[in-house]
């Protein structure tokens, strides 16, 4: 992961556009420029103009002392603050397994064949192709095809797209679409008893100061099988003097809306869809599931927050042209 870290320099640049949605340049200076590149043979970077954005690790991720049974591809890491901070965490101490931005379930059930997505166990994401990947100065796109592969076949087509705004001085939104497809045999999937995660996970980097905002407020207690639209972690990260945070809001057409959660302030938000209830899919079936990712500066509050989560459930896809 150094080579990643190396490439993108930190930088505490700031943009002009004050709304939580892109504007132009107040003085007439074309936007900067959104832009892919490899940083190795394994992951693909994105950033604006200078300041990074995200990386996806398509190739299979490993780190030196973890087992190798922890090995994983098909997530998000490093995912980047405003000011050129590092928002997640890979491979840490008290989980392995937990993977920047990713997408997993511990309990997975391929016909009669059960598996553990989550602990990567019995089953593997692998990448495919690159389906779509533009960008401009307006935003960037990329859309990537995974399979989930099972005693050496293909059994659930995963489409992951990222949908990337213009940052302001504010906020940058991502939008996340997850689409499975079973093809051999139904698809069970089912979160953790008792805590319901299962599905997209978000990771935090350690922090300072860290707050959890929820509809109702600022939450001092881990939440478990709690049914939410959004939840906010937010907290004060190496390389930044000021608090930062994501928010990851749930659109109103997601399965089984609102869908339950875990949330624990050592640092990760769980949506839990399925949660505890197992639910089954058969062959074919088109499993569709939307989110934002809303990277803001400074802590937010509940109201400022809610603002920001209608303005999502009211907007338009993002387009390029």
């Amino acid at each position: 992961m150094n080579s990643i870290r190396i490439f993108f320099l930190t930088t505490a640049c700031m943009i002009s556009a004050a709304a939580a949605e892109p504007t132009p340049k107040q003085d007439g200076r074309p936007m900067p420029a959104f832009r892919f590149e490899h940083v190795t043979d394994k992951s693909l970077a994105l950033s604006e103009g200078d300041r990074p954005v995200f990386v996806y690790n398509y190739g299979t991720m490993s780190k030196s002392g973890v087992p190798a049974d922890r090995n994983r591809s098909s997530y998000i890491h490093p995912l980047y603050g405003l000011d050129g901070e590092v928002l997640t965490d890979d491979f840490p101490e008290d989980h392995y397994h937990h993977r920047g931005l990713f997408w997993a379930w511990p309990r997975v059930k391929i016909g009669n064949a059960s598996s553990d997505l989550w602990m990567l166990k019995g089953i593997e994401q692998r990448f495919e192709s690159w389906v779509e990947r533009q960008a401009n100065e307006r935003g960037a796109k990329l859309v990537v095809e995974n399979g989930w592969h099972l005693d050496g076949r293909k059994v659930v087509r995963e489409r992951v797209s990222f949908r990337v705004r213009a940052a302001t001085e504010v906020a940058r939104a991502i939008d996340v679409e997850l689409e499975l497809v079973p093809l051999t045999e139904p698809l069970t999937l089912q979160g953790a008893e008792g805590k319901s995660y299962g599905g997209l996970t978000l990771r935090f980097a350690p922090r300072a100061e860290t707050r959890i905002t929820i509809p109702a407020g600022p939450t001092e207690t881990d939440l478990p099988m709690a049914r939410l639209p959004w939840a906010d972690l937010s907290g004060r990260f190496s390389g930044n003097s000021r608090s930062s945070g994501v928010t990851i809001f749930v659109h109103p057409d997601h399965p089984d809306f609102p869908p339950e959660w875990l949330t624990r302030h050592y640092g990760v938000l769980c949506l839990g869809w399925p949660g505890v209830q197992a639910q089954t899919f058969q062959r074919g079936t088109v499993i569709r599931c939307q989110y934002r990712l809303w990277i803001h500066r400074n802590d937010v509050g509940a109201e400022q927050i809610k603002t920001a989560y209608e303005r999502y459930v009211g907007s338009r896809a993002l387009s390029l042209d």
